[in-house]
């Protein structure tokens, strides 16, 4: 049987709409989320975070739990650092030029910030932007195009004009679910647009309470079909930080502590969940909740990667099993972290490595 000539039909379809794309890829852009362990939750990767390539990453949590900090502060300055041009638009108008100067970033640098809040007018910013951005570098090697994220922090503050119009009457009657349907379509089309472009979509939203006792998650605003197209879902939780850097406990509150729970991701195991700490004083720091994820949830050898041994920490390397340092967990720095997160990646891949040669030894037995 003669096969079908696949690159004919491929060239035929490819004349007929510029959003037709053809065969698999992988993200080659991930964006730092600012910290190394919701990188790993997120991506299985200590150094990889959001993919930006046609994929939307949605942030969902309650007031104050850090999806400002992280979208429009964390994300936002690794961008501008890293040649991706953050376009933000501001639907709470609350993101002022001396908060983004405290993250390091330049306001009149390599960034756009926009303040809308009509969802069509969103749709328009966004519509416009790629039509020309598709029509100055579609004909561009994919490498060589620029990059771009769009941030909109938050689709829960996004209004409809239906809702605008009733408020000028003095007659709000809400807008019977028009919102959650223009939001879906929103991110819908915008997938569609991109999918072939170096663009990515980041944005937050708000939660509620569910009134469901045998699902007790929260709710996202917006409805549920939000979750259909992003890539990646992450939940955010607060509680009060009342600790210091070394995990000691403190009368004062000091900042929030973070629970983050990815809901959704196509790049790792879903449900896992990570605590980092954002201090008030200090800011996130990048190596923050790395201590708990190697003491109770990263293994190797069946034993913890930082093991406790009475008031001391511990780690032996997963080479040879030998004590590489012992000390207090005061006296664990940035750079143990960086070191013990380079060995476990090494062991990783080893391990994949090791299992593929296995599989394929035992489909040979099997054969």
């Amino acid at each position: 049987m003669k096969p079908i000539d696949i690159s004919k039909f491929q060239k035929t379809l490819s004349k007929t709409s510029s959003n037709i794309s053809f065969g698999f890829k992988d993200p080659s852009t991930w964006i730092h989320t600012g910290n190394y362990a919701l990188n790993y939750r997120v991506s299985g990767d200590f150094k990889k975070g959001f993919p930006l390539e046609g994929k939307m990453t949605l942030l969902a949590g309650e007031s104050g739990s850090g999806k400002s900090f992280v979208a429009s502060g964390n994300v936002a300055k690794w961008c501008q650092d890293n040649g991706v041009l953050p376009i933000i638009i501001d639907t709470e108008n609350a993101l002022d030029e001396s908060w983004m100067k405290n993250f390091g970033i330049d306001p009149n640098g390599y960034i756009m910030k926009v303040s809308a809040n009509l969802i069509d007018d969103i749709a328009k910013i966004m519509a416009d932007f790629i039509k020309e951005y598709k029509g100055n570098y579609s004909s561009m090697n994919y490498e060589e195009r620029p990059k771009v994220l769009f941030i909109i922090d938050s689709l829960g503050m996004a209004t409809t004009n239906v809702e605008v119009e009733q408020v000028e009457k003095g007659d709000i009657k809400g807008d019977l679910g028009r919102k959650q349907k223009q939001l879906y379509s929103l991110c819908r089309t915008f997938m569609a647009s991109c999918a072939t472009e170096p663009i990515g979509l980041l944005a937050t939203a708000h939660v509620y309470a569910s009134q469901d006792m045998f699902n007790p998650d929260a709710k996202i605003s917006g409805g549920s079909s939000l979750e259909f197209t992003p890539s990646v879902v992450i939940a955010m939780n607060k509680r009060k930080l009342k600790e210091d850097e070394f995990g000691n406990k403190t009368s004062d509150v000091q900042g929030i502590k973070v629970d983050a729970t990815v809901r959704k991701t196509r790049y790792t195991q879903p449900f896992q969940k990570i605590t980092f700490n954002i201090p008030w004083d200090t800011g996130m720091d990048s190596y923050s909740g790395l201590f708990e994820l190697f003491t109770e949830s990263l293994f190797y050898n069946d034993k913890p990667v930082i093991c406790k041994e009475g008031s001391y920490c511990a780690y032996y390397s997963p080479k040879t099993g030998e004590q590489v340092w012992k000390k207090y967990r005061k006296h664990i720095t940035n750079e143990d972290y960086d070191n013990i997160i380079q060995d476990y990646q090494e062991y990783e891949k080893s391990n994949t490595a090791l299992n593929k040669i296995i599989e394929s030894i035992e489909e040979k037995d099997e054969k």
